[in-house]
Parts: C-alpha cells; sequence; structure tokens
C-alpha cells in the first residue's frame, strides 16, 4: 500500500498552489508551514514573499486565501497580523487521514521508504576486550541501536560495525602472564556465564598488571610477546583469541540485558584491520598528506589545535614503527568507503574523542577517501552523570559497571510493577520489570540530545510521572486494557462524526509521527521522537479525561474512540520500538 500523506503536506500542497496563482512571477513558492496554538496550522512564508516581491503582506495573504481549495480538507483560513495564515482542518479529513493510516496493514503508519537509499555504516557499541563494560559504554550502545532502527525503518541500508578494542600492548602483557599462569583461566568443562568469564579475565588482567609493573623480566617478555602478536606467532595469536571469545560471552550478555541485538558477524575490531595498516600509511606518505618527523609519520593541520592553542598533529605510524589508533581508523575508513560501498560512516562516539575524529576524518578528505559524495559524521554524546551533576561513579570512586546499573533498574522497576500489578504472577512481574527497568534508562538517554550530558537518576526514571519511558508504557497499557473492555465494540473510523477538542489534539498530533520519524533519522536525533512520544501521551492522557471511550454518547462514537485509541496504541508502540524500548500489554 503506498504511504498516506500527512495532513500538513496536503495543507502544505493547497496552499503553496494558492501562492503560486497569486503570485504566477515567483514560481513555486514555500508557504513554511508549521503547527500552531492559534489554529491547526500557520503559515509563515508569505513575509518573505511578499518582501521579495515588494508586496503588501496582508494583502497578498488575502490573495492566497481567494485562491485555496479548501477540498473537503481545509475547513478555515484566515489573515493574521502582518500576514500569517490560520488553517484549520476539518473533522472529516482528520478522521479520514487517520483511517486510511489504520487501514495499512504494512505498519509503517505512513512512514514513507526512501526512493533512493543510501548505505551506511554506523560504528557503535564498542567495548575492550578483557575490561567490563561500564557506564560511560551505555550512551553508545543504545543511542546507536537507536539510529540503526531509525535508519532502517526508514529505507536505509545500514551496516553495522563494533570496533571492539581487541588489540595492543596490553594483550602482550595478559597473554604473557596466562602463559605462565595457565591454570587461572581455566573453566575446566562446565558452562560459564558471560559474568563470570569477563570477572575472570578482569582478574587476570589486574594481577598481570600488578605484576608488569613491579617486574622488569615480566615487562620485558611481554613486550616481546606484543612483538610476537603482531607478527601473528601461531601460539600467541591462539592465546589472544581465548581472550577474544571468552570477552565476546561477556558482551553478549550484556547486550541482552540491554534488550539489543549485536550480531557476531558485525564485530570487527581494531584487529580486523590489521592487514591494511602498513598500505594505509604507504598511501598517505606518497601521496604528501602525511610527513615524517622525528620518525614518526604525522599529518599536520594549521586549523586544528589543542586545548593549549598549539597545532596538533596526528601521528599515524609511531617512531618505533608501532601504528597508532589513527592508522586503525583510517584503515576503517578505507575498508568501509571502498570495500562496503558506504556513501555516509557514522561514529556514535565521546564527545571527548572529537578532535581525534576531526583530524582523521580530514585526514581521509586530503587523502581522497571522504568526498562530495561520501561523508563522515561522529555523533558526539555527552557524558552520564550523578545525582551531584559529577560523572557517574560508585561510593567508592569507583567507574560504575554497566550491568550493576541495568540489575539495579530493573529491580527498582519490579518493584513499581509489583505495587501496580493486580492479575499478574511473579514471573510475568519479573518479565514487565526488566522490560520497564531497561526502558527507563534506555528513555532517560535517548530523551537527551546525545550532545549533551544528563543525569542518571533511578528514582525519576521509573517514575510514572513526567517524562519517562514508564508513562509512555502505562499509557500503551492503558489502552490496551480499554481495548480488552469493549465487548463486542470494536474500533472503526466514523469520518462524519464531530470532534471533541481533545479528540482533534490527539488525532492531528498522530498524523505527524511520519514526518517526526523522517527528521529524527535524518538528523540522527532519536530525543526528537522521544519528545514526540512523550507529547502523544500527554495528548493520550487529556483525551482520556476528556471523552468517554466505552461510555460515549453513541456506538458510533464508542467506535471511532476505539479506533482513536487503538491508533495511537500502535503509534506508541512503533515509535517505542524504534528507540528499543519495549510496551506491555499489560503493566
Amino acid at each position: 500500500m503506498a504511504s498516506v500523506t500527512s495532513l500538513s503536506d496536503s495543507v502544505h500542497q493547497r496552499l503553496a498552489a494558492a501562492l503560486s496563482a497569486a503570485l504566477p512571477q515567483a514560481g513555486s513558492a514555500d508557504p513554511l508551514l508549521r503547527r500552531s496554538d492559534r489554529a491547526d496550522f500557520q503559515a509563515n512564508g508569505i513575509l518573505a514573499l511578499a518582501k521579495k516581491e515588494k508586496a503588501n503582506p496582508r494583502e497578498l495573504a488575502t490573495q492566497v486565501v481567494s485562491r485555496v481549495e479548501s477540498g473537503g480538507l481545509i475547513g478555515d483560513v484566515e489573515v493574521s497580523g502582518p500576514g500569517f495564515l490560520n488553517v484549520t482542518v476539518t473533522d472529516r479529513a482528520i478522521t479520514e487521514n487517520l483511517a486510511a493510516r489504520w487501514a495499512d496493514d504494512t505498519g509503517r503508519l505512513g512512514v514513507p521508504l526512501a526512493e533512493h537509499p543510501g548505505t551506511t555504516v554506523i560504528d557503535y557499541a564498542q567495548p575492550n576486550v578483557a575490561k567490563e563494560m561500564h557506564v560511560g559504554h551505555l550512551r553508545s550502545a543504545v543511542i546507536g541501536d537507536a539510529v540503526v532502527q531509525l535508519l532502517e525503518f526508514t529505507g536505509e541500508n545500514v551496516v553495522r560495525r563494533h570496533h571492539i578494542g581487541d588489540w595492543g600492548t596490553q594483550f602482550g602483557m595478559l597473554i604473557q602472564y596466562l602463559d605462565e599462569h595457565p591454570h587461572e583461566l581455566d573453566h575446566g568443562s562446565a558452562e560459564v556465564s558471560g559474568e563470570e568469564a569477563m570477572s575472570n579475565l578482569d582478574r587476570l588482567y589486574k594481577a598481570s598488571r600488578k605484576l608488569f609493573d613491579s617486574d622488569e623480566d615480566f615487562k620485558t617478555r611481554a613486550r616481546r610477546r606484543v612483538v610476537d602478536l603482531q607478527a601473528g606467532d601461531e601460539k600467541t595469536l591462539a592465546m589472544w583469541q581465548r581472550f577474544v571469545d571468552e570477552s565476546k560471552i561477556y558482551f553478549f550478555s550484556v547486550f541482552e540485558k540491554l534488550d539489543m541485538e549485536i550480531r557476531d558477524a558485525d564485530i570487527v575490531g581494531e584487529s580486523g584491520y590489521n592487514d591494511m595498516l602498513a598500505e594505509t600509511c604507504r598511501l598517505l606518505e606518497e601521496s604528501g598528506v602525511a610527513v615524517r618527523s622525528e620518525g614518526a609519520l604525522c599529518v599536520f593541520f594549521d586549523d586544528i589545535k589543542g586545548p593549549d592553542g598549539k597545532p596538533v598533529p596526528l601521528i599515524v605510524q609511531k617512531s618505533d614503527g608501532g601504528y597508532g589508533y589513527a592508522a586503525t581508523d583510517l584503515s576503517a575508513i578505507r575498508d568501509r568507503v571502498f570495500g562496503l560501498e558506504a556513501d555516509t560512516l557514522l561514529y556514535v562516539v565521546d564527545a571527548r574523542q572529537s578532535l581525534h575524529f576531526k583530524m582523521v576524518f580530514e585526514t581521509a578528505r586530503r587523502a581522497g577517501w571522504l568526498n562530495e559524495d561520501v561523508r563522515a559524521v561522529q555523533l558526539a554524546f555527552g557524558t552520564v552523570l550523578g545525582k551531584d551533576g559529577k560523572p557517574f561513579k560508585t561510593r567508592e570512586g569507583e567507574t560504575v559497571r554497566l550491568v550493576d546499573l541495568l540489575d539495579e533498574a530493573i529491580d527498582r522497576a519490579s518493584a513499581v510493577v509489583r505495587e501496580k500489578a493486580q492479575d499478574l504472577s511473579e514471573e510475568e512481574i519479573a518479565e514487565r520489570g526488566a522490560q520497564v527497568g531497561v526502558g527507563a534508562v534506555k528513555y532517560a538517554d535517548l530523551s537527551t540530545s546525545a550532545n549533551r550530558d544528563y543525569k542518571f537518576d533511578l528514582d525519576q526514571m521509573v517514575s510514572l510521572n513526567g517524562d519517562t519511558s514508564v508513562y509512555l508504557q502505562y499509557a500503551y497499557a492503558r489502552i490496551q486494557s480499554i481495548l480488552r473492555k469493549a465487548g463486542a465494540s470494536r474500533p472503526a473510523p466514523h469520518p462524519e462524526l464531530q470532534l471533541h477538542a481533545a479528540e482533534r489534539a490527539l488525532g492531528l498530533h498522530v498524523d505527524s509521527f511520519a514526518e517526526t520519524v523522517a527528521e529524527a533519522a535524518k538528523e540522527y536525533a532519536p530525543h526528537k521522537l522521544a519528545a514526540y512520544l512523550y507529547q502523544l501521551a500527554s495528548l493520550y492522557t487529556t483525551f482520556y479525561d476528556k471523552c468517554p471511550v466505552l461510555k460515549a454518547e453513541t456506538p458510533e462514537q464508542v467506535e471511532n474512540r476505539l479506533f482513536l485509541c487503538d491508533l495511537t496504541a500502535r503509534t506508541l508502540h512503533r515509535g517505542m520500538a524504534l528507540l528499543g524500548i519495549r510496551t506491555p500489554e499489560r503493566l
């Protein structure tokens, strides 16, 4: 089924046609339509157009009004102020438009698929091998997953990449320690959980670091082991692979708790680009993009300076021949542009790495790997703060483990569900508690613009009041309860009915779902969808208070209000799913 044109698009088309008829010499003109508190929509474009054509804006506005074809869509157009147009659509148009969306069995709710989709490689959720995930890993995973859902739903070809930290000096230290203490990572034949596997690795890492710092002979052996690893020594690689495999067990367990799909094929860590590093350096040096400076291969920038105001070079290869993060990131760009044929490279990475990525992207542009047809974007995100406004830490000053944070959120949410639960079993309370708790953590993150810091406050996150996922989930569950109680009455649109003001407000907001999703996807801005959904739930609450559904005055009004409830629920369900959040049928 073809996508349903929104009311705003339909009104926009009518006004644009009237503008062109009133001022044919101006060609196609944009009426600049937006939602308004004074009417359903307001058009502001006449002011700029009148100034350009040296016309009186109110007179031009009056001419436009006389040329508007209502066609059953527009109920009233009035000139306001210096030349604004206030537009009110008919009740019939609202119901008919929503009915077309409701009847669309694709489940797209009016959201069109891109006619000419591109290919986006999105780099997100990048934990480190042999290290536990902490609160700092939360935002990249949650924001990245929501952007993936939005892009895929709008038709973009999306390639996921998890650039895990699985290479570097620390692995020489770890492997050498394990070689000398083989029993320390021996789990026997029994299966171990992801958290147990990571606990073993974490303990091993701390022991090896302690020995590395205190024993010069061990330090020498560990550094030799790094050389063996980079040279592809079979035994060393096998031990390294064991670290990676142990870590993946843990990664998958954490991402499963986060209710996120992470596929093994999408995990391409730093090691995945090892074979490209030498060639990347050669191409940069031969093209003159990078030069040797004190033995290191560097790229210099006149306009990129560090915190001290001095130019900061990008070091691609160290003076000792080792490769830094820049060489890996530049190799990844080559792979994603020429191997995966991407036209957009999106990096969901902490804002504190912005300078690094600015230099990497500029280097890739100079090399010709990025150009007008291929762009790279860092979706930089801020820091998770505690209630005190400082970076979120435990009372002991340690970084908060992500698993502990999620477990506490689930416990708090389960208590809220148990308090509200009327006919749920303990198993159902546990399931709902996980959905509500994880949803609360995700929504608190996603309802904040990515580049801003936000305070992590579990008490607020699991509250039924305010801008929380629990409020949205409760609105959805309440609608499902009404639909279950409807008995023989079924949802059905009745365009002939006059709508209550609360019905109109809710219907117009439901109608704008498609444009909100398109905007959130285009701008990589899940917070815009979150804001839309909160307003949707708020408008539904007003509708619920003002408009009896099952006790409406006529059977037709019952059916029409059930139809509005059902479409609102579908919109909440789809929108929350795009944010990676579940909507339980009962709470």
